[in-house]
């Protein structure tokens, strides 16, 4: 018996219709693994940044076992102006002996300039030190000068306080937890090494503004403003200062250089809370700014004051480190006082973060 085929044949393939909807299951299940994927990553990436933080913290702890004193945020004789960076030195390169990884194997020389020989023949400002970046950063490129790479930034800032800085002329220093030629121990810290903030996050290539008038004038006894627009204010005419900020990121050099310990490279201050904006308009270009009156070692009598505000890549929140080691994640509605009175080591206030 022959068995004939039917004519009628079912279809090799997908009709228009059935590939129009797994198109759309599949986008709706990206859509819904997406956020999910990201959120893990950034869970992540937070992780380490406050893996890094600890380590720094730590590094600071054993510093001073070493030591007997915490270290300085940078070395000044009072009374002098500086003629090269030798007394410069950051906190981030005198911890690098005390730093569990990478760390230790750079070699440094202290009582000479970052950026003179030998340190320069050595290519030590190069170096990326990996615990000194937050890995949500978005620009850790090295930061170039005369078109030849420079130095690397980083995204950790030591805490210098609330406002003042430091006084040239008597060598006196701010508030926090370190500052030019300080030599603190424990028992300077009345608060308590739990209650006083270590390390805070940072943004590489923030614009700043530094060397203007003195702001005394506007703030007497040293008291910082509570107001960010009052900043731009203080930076006007005659006070204009010099202004690190522009169209490219390298135009905008705020900690960009992890061995210098100017505040505006490796330091923050809580004069505002954290991710708070500093508004500055220059050329018709708005910037969020970073603000120091006067660099120091750049005067033998001008004060420092500044506004460095901790920021981050990480939504609402810094991470930050204690002096006692322990880390946390600052939400960006803390108040002021609070803030302020956690980056003080002996002020005397009860802090109690949420």
């Amino acid at each position: 018996m022959t068995v004939r085929a039917d004519k009628k044949t079912l279809p090799l393939g997908f009709t228009l219709v059935e590939l129009l909807v797994v198109i759309a299951i599949i986008a709706t299940l990206v859509g819904l693994l997406l956020p999910a994927v990201q959120g893990a990553r950034e869970a992540a990436r937070r992780s380490l940044c406050t893996s890094n933080m600890r380590q720094l913290a730590l590094a600071v702890q054993v510093f001073e076992s070493a030591k007997r004193y915490f270290p300085p945020s940078m070395l000044h004789p009072p009374g002098t102006t500086f003629t090269t960076n030798n007394g410069s030195w950051s906190i981030h390169g005198r911890l690098l002996p005390f730093l569990e990884e990478g760390g230790a194997a750079v070699k440094v020389d202290l009582e000479k300039a970052w950026d003179q020989p030998p340190n320069s023949t050595t290519g030590v400002a190069l170096i990326q030190i990996s615990v000194f970046l937050c890995p949500s950063e978005t620009n850790a490129a090295v930061r170039t000068k005369n078109n030849s790479p420079y130095v690397r930034p980083h995204n950790y800032g030591f805490n210098f306080g609330t406002w003042f800085v430091y006084n040239p002329a008597t060598g006196a220093g701010g508030n926090g937890a370190f500052h030019p030629n300080a030599k603190l121990k424990a028992g300077s810290f009345s608060d308590g090494l739990s209650k006083t903030l270590c390390t805070s996050e940072v943004k590489a290539f923030t614009p700043y503004i530094r060397n203007t008038s003195d702001p005394e004038a506007t703030y007497p006894a040293g008291l910082p403003p509570n107001d960010p627009t009052v900043v731009s204010g203080l930076v006007s005419g005659a006070a204009a200062g010099d202004q690190k900020l522009g169209a490219t990121p390298n135009d905008n050099t705020g900690h960009t250089e992890w061995p210098d310990g100017r505040v505006h490279h490796s330091g923050f201050t809580t004069t505002f809370t954290p991710n708070t904006r500093v508004p500055f308009s220059s050329n018709g270009k708005d910037y969020d700014i970073d603000f120091n009156s006067r660099q120091e070692g750049n005067s033998a009598t001008i004060k420092t004051f500044a506004s460095i505000t901790a920021r981050s890549y990480h939504n609402g929140i810094v991470n930050i480190a204690r002096m006692d080691g322990s880390v946390q994640a600052i939400d960006n509605s803390i108040t002021s006082e609070v803030w302020r009175a956690l980056s003080t080591r002996s002020g005397g206030e009860i802090t109690e973060t949420p």
